[in-house]
């Protein structure tokens, strides 16, 4: 027989200390990158911290001054589709919708101006081109074809803003945008039932739709507090029908007076 090779215990030893230190190396490197999470630049905490201002109401991040602007968009357009649907639509369920749709956009909209002026945040005064383009696509659908548009255009869009008014309302830190939170999760909230309520509302589209639209982050934060200038009101459309009525985009209003100076 071939002889055994002497067992020794510095090779014992030897064979033991490499197991480990090879855990220790695997420990370590699972536990830094936990440990030093916070003082890594880049993380959502560092891009918090570095694009939020103060303002007497409480920090105000770059996403609570994105929210502010969405709420605006939402109105420039949403409005005018509702006012739209209460003349188009072919059932009571639909023209329903629409009246929702102006009544609630009327309201935050002046909740939105009253907020971004105390802000001091600029607001936009058209919609955005994807928001052109759905109202440009309802201009021209007409009858049943237009029902059925309406609620799922709609539906898809307020479904989107949902999730970001709660995302808001979980995490600002300013009592100004969380009391307009709270005003558009009702309002957003409202819509969708009375959009789904039409009956025309496709569950399986609107899933796909929003599963594969997930929302991007901010490229280009809303500007920061300043000198801004009131946009004034979204501007209702005409309420006198026509032979082949159009719906142009609300245009800017003139600026409210400034409020009086308060007595003691």
């Amino acid at each position: 027989m071939r002889p055994r090779p002497p067992v020794n215990g510095r090779g014992i030893f030897t064979g033991t200390g490499v197991i480990i230190v090879g855990l220790i190396a695997t420990l370590v490197a699972l536990i830094f990158p936990i440990w030093s999470y916070d003082d890594r630049s880049g993380t959502g905490l560092d891009v918090l911290n570095a694009e939020t201002v103060s303002t007497q109401y409480g920090p105000l991040s770059a996403l609570d001054r994105d929210f502010v602007t969405k709420v605006r968009l939402a109105g420039l357009w949403e409005l005018p589709a509702g006012q739209q649907a209460q003349q188009k639509g072919t059932t009571e369920a639909v023209r329903t919708a629409g009246t929702h749709l102006v009544e609630g956009h009327t309201f935050l909209d002046e909740r939105v101006r009253d907020v971004a002026a105390q802000l001091g945040l600029e607001l936009p005064n058209e919609p955005t081109e994807q928001q052109q383009g759905w109202l440009a696509t309802l201009n021209t659908a007409q009858g049943v074809d237009y029902d059925r548009q309406f609620a799922n255009i709609l539906r898809l869009a307020h479904g989107k803003v949902f999730s970001v008014v709660a995302q808001v309302r979980a995490g600002t830190r300013n009592s100004l945008v969380r009391a307009l939170a709270d005003d558009a999760n009702t309002t957003v909230l409202d819509h969708i039932k009375v959009l789904e309520a039409t009956g025309y509302v496709d569950f399986d589209a609107l899933a796909r739709d929003l599963a594969a639209d997930s929302t991007p982050p901010i490229a280009n934060s809303p500007a920061p507090p300043g000198t801004i200038t009131d946009p004034g009101p979204v501007i209702p459309l005409p309420t006198t029908p026509s032979p082949s009525p159009t719906y142009p985009l609300p245009p800017a209003a003139s600026n409210p007076p400034p409020p009086a100076p308060e007595t003691s």
